[in-house]
């Protein structure tokens, strides 16, 4: 599965985070989930971590993937 891309957020100045993914909003986060994504995503890989949190890395094709022939052994 390629690495995400295409994540930023912005803190803004009533403490919420707002993350977007190529320009559109994706997720709002406010009080203490918004600290929580601040302190993780300082720490890690932060497109990882902004990925995780609005949800966007899995795409429903994990299933299948594991039944295909060339993946069965």
């Amino acid at each position: 599965m390629p690495r995400p891309h295409g994540f930023t957020y912005e803190q803004r100045a009533d403490r919420s985070v707002v993350i977007t993914h190529r320009g559109r909003a994706a997720s709002t986060l406010r009080g203490g989930r918004a600290e929580k994504f601040l302190a993780e995503v300082e720490s890690g890989d932060a497109q990882l971590v902004m990925a995780r949190w609005t949800g966007a890395y899995k795409f429903g094709n994990e299933r299948t993937a594991k039944d295909h022939p060339r993946n069965r052994r």
